[in-house]
């Protein structure tokens, strides 16, 4: 069973920054594939950004140049670095991994950006 805890939600201002972090119970270098989304109000659940087995990162493009994925192996956790904020980002962020075909998700972190 794999577990994800996500933390550094919160309420920032337009134009500031935030760092979400998501330490998982197993070896990170475990995962198929390890990323954040983010489910907004009334809107479907979208990738925000994702780092596949390969080493390859992608990311939504309205989040390029201002999102930034990194990974701890030794802490067993995942970020995401976000700058340059804009009330659009408000949204639940969630931590999805994939291991052995199966697909784990953390509990979520509300980021709320105020203009």
């Amino acid at each position: 069973q794999v577990q994800l805890v996500e933390s550094g939600g919160g309420l920032v201002q337009a134009g500031g920054s935030l760092k979400l972090s998501c330490a998982a119970s197993v070896s990170i270098n475990s995962f198929t594939s390890v990323g954040w989304y983010r489910q907004a109000p009334g809107k479907q659940r979208e990738l925000v950004t994702t780092r596949a087995l390969s080493g390859t990162i992608t990311y939504k493009d309205s989040v390029k140049g201002r999102f930034t994925f990194s990974r701890d192996n030794a802490k067993n956790t995942v970020y995401l670095q976000m700058n340059s904020l804009k009330p659009e980002d408000t949204a639940v962020y969630y931590c999805r991994a994939v291991k052995s075909g199966l697909t784990y998700w953390g509990q979520g972190t509300q980021v709320t950006i105020s203009s």
